[in-house]
């Protein structure tokens, strides 16, 4: 996907559709095997998804258990048929990944050796029209990544304060055209509700200035990926979600993190870099074991996808990678 969820599915022999091709999926095992190698270990995949990290690794660690989170229930039946061989080392949870540290609680566990975030709206939801994700095919403005509960982004749409859907729009879509779009939002929603994506898509082009729609790819990208943030809680999640998935670390363990928007990888470089410092005061002669960082870095910044990983799967484009081994434990 691209920044704001890219269109353009993968393409196999024959220009065949591959649908779920795991980004950085190499990378993402050379990271992780450190942390689950030669021990009974557990992997939390906090985004399981269609479960193709997770099911590489299983393949390769066979001491591994997994705990396969997501708030999809139609990833999570793919996911059981495809770990189906692992099923005696996998737990499926049907949940958003912030609530990590309730889901292992139930569990029983503690602490785990690694965890996994695949951040962003899945390539199988931008593959499922109905879903409504993609301003590239007309579909029902719904947007939730659990169906079964929540706003969609047609009720964001038809139902917030002019100013509050300003606000989302540049916030979470940094549109620097946010007041003209939500002021044509408003005419039209006066004649009628705005139910489809191609409605919408429709406006934006008109409202959207012609010299903005000349650049920065499709017109409709920021306005899609803000009405996604805000109908599933994105940024809130990841910043609730990753501090507790470096609390949940044993000394040892891994964290890994994906993220496909400059607003994701913010939290997440915020959060890891806030882990590597020391605690002590910068006068301090001798910094004491307590105030040592919690977390060394494994990555040199945000990572990114090479030519020909992009040229086989056009939607690691945009991933930043970044990750993280505990040190040691937390101060109490």
């Amino acid at each position: 996907m691209d920044e704001y969820g890219a269109e353009e599915p993968s393409r196999g022999p024959a220009g065949r559709r591959e649908r779920h091709v795991p980004v950085l999926l190499e990378r993402i095992v050379a990271l992780l095997d450190p942390a689950l190698a030669d021990r009974d270990a557990v992997l939390v995949d906090a985004t399981l998804g269609a479960a193709g990290h997770s099911a590489a690794l299983l393949s390769r660690h066979s001491g591994l258990t997994l705990v396969g989170v997501d708030r999809d229930e139609s990833a999570l039946r793919l996911a059981r048929t495809r770990l189906a061989p692992y099923a005696e080392r996998t737990h499926f949870v049907h949940a958003v990944f912030d609530a990590l540290p309730e889901v292992l609680d139930d569990l029983g566990y503690d602490a785990v050796q690694g965890v996994l975030f695949d951040l962003g709206v899945s390539s199988m939801q931008l593959d499922e029209d109905e879903r409504g994700f993609s301003y590239a095919r007309d579909a029902p403005l719904d947007m939730r990544m659990d169906p079964s509960t929540g706003p969609t982004a047609a009720d964001v749409l038809n139902t917030y304060a002019p100013g509050d859907l300003i606000r989302v729009l540049h916030d979470y879509g940094e549109e620097r055209a946010a007041r003209r779009i939500v002021e044509a939002v408003v005419r039209a929603r006066r004649r009628a509700p705005l139910r489809t994506s191609a409605e919408l898509v429709a406006l934006l082009d008109d409202a959207i200035p012609a010299a903005a729609r000349r650049t920065g790819g499709h017109p409709a990208k920021r306005t899609f990926q803000a009405l996604r943030v805000e109908v599933n809680g994105e940024l809130d999640a990841v910043a609730t979600a990753v501090p507790a998935a470096v609390d949940a670390l044993a000394v040892g363990g891994r964290v890994v993190v994906m993220s496909y928007q400059s607003l994701e990888d913010r939290i997440v470089k915020r959060v890891l870099t806030e882990h590597t410092r020391s605690k002590a005061p910068p006068d301090m002669p001798v910094v004491r074991p307590e105030d040592e960082p919690d977390l060394r870095l494994l990555t040199r910044g945000a990572e990114k996808a090479d030519d020909d990983e992009i040229a086989a799967n056009p939607r690691a484009a945009s991933v930043r990678l970044r990750a993280a081994e505990r040190v040691r434990e937390a101060a109490a």
